[in-house]
């Protein structure tokens, strides 16, 4: 059953997620609802206007928790800064590019931060959206636009929404999950798209791997599809590795001075996660769970 509180936290979620849309029809379709429920719940008429499922699809879509967690402050760690300049770089000028870098150093996080407040800006976890299909339909229905048709309806629909808006971009997280028939499709979605649409396409080492081994084996697509991105893996962590692990402790001691609760001593919760930032949530969520 969905609480009061919870349809609130969730109401709040579509009122700031409102203003990356150009419309109301647009902001609706984006969150699987009838433009006319969607006004009446604007207008704070949530009683029966949603059903509970309804209620449970918009908070998973807007990231909503319903079982409440701690506030996530955005800290300006170096991969906050390094991603959000390329995200900016990327959306503002059309390009292209493709981050490659370990697990657990803020990526997903630093993207959705980002989308949420860039307007025309989607994100996409691919590893929820394997297949061409459910990719093109995911990135369609982000946008607001129309994704239970055919498909190559929806396809010719996407790829006219994004040449008729402004600087829309695309991010492609866990891209390395993605079917070969769904990165044939990324290259052609590029190709309809050539400079009126930017992509920033990111994974871990294993994205890198995958591409490198699709290139060394002739795989059609793969070569073409680097160069549209680049032609280059951008990395922000060192690869010596005292360096790095100099780098990933201020990374962690940088989230726990601005999410820990006062007087932690943070020297130690970073010590004790060792940099992991997940590790560094946990500790964080322990903490501020025993104060309460």
């Amino acid at each position: 059953m969905i609480t009061d509180e919870q349809k609130k936290r969730i109401l709040e979620a579509v009122a700031a997620n409102r203003r990356n849309y150009p419309s109301d029809a647009k902001h609706a379709a984006s969150l699987g609802i009838a433009t006319s429920v969607y006004s009446s719940v604007k207008n704070g008429q949530t009683d029966k206007a949603l059903s509970e499922a309804n209620w449970i699809t918009i908070a998973r879509r807007l990231g909503v928790s319903l079982r409440g967690g701690i506030e996530w402050k955005a800290a300006r760690t170096a991969t906050f800064d390094f991603i959000s300049t390329q995200l900016e770089a990327c959306q503002q000028s059309g390009l292209s590019a493709i981050m490659c870098d370990i697990p657990n150093i803020g990526k997903t996080f630093t993207a959705r931060y980002y989308v949420k407040s860039h307007r025309n800006a989607v994100y996409v976890d691919c590893s929820q959206v394997k297949t061409k299909l459910k990719l093109v339909r995911k990135i369609a229905s982000e946008f607001g636009v129309d994704s239970k048709g055919r498909y190559s309806d929806v396809y010719d629909d996407l790829v006219f929404y994004l040449r008729s808006i402004e600087t829309p971009l695309i991010v492609l997280d866990e891209a390395g999950d993605l079917q070969y028939e769904a990165f044939l499709e990324l290259k052609a979605l590029w190709n309809a798209t050539e400079r009126c649409c930017a992509w920033y396409m990111m994974g871990a080492d294993g994205l890198k791997e995958k591409i490198n081994r699709s290139i060394e084996c002739k795989k059609v697509g793969y070569t073409e599809m680097l160069s549209r991105y680049g032609d280059r893996y951008s990395k922000v962590t060192p690869d010596d590795s005292k360096e790095r692990d100099k780098f990933l402790k201020d990374q962690a001691g940088a989230v726990a001075r601005v999410n820990a609760p006062d007087g932690a001593d943070i020297a130690a919760l970073v010590r004790k996660t060792g940099g992991g930032l997940r590790r560094v949530y946990t500790e964080i969520e322990k903490l501020k769970m025993t104060a309460v």
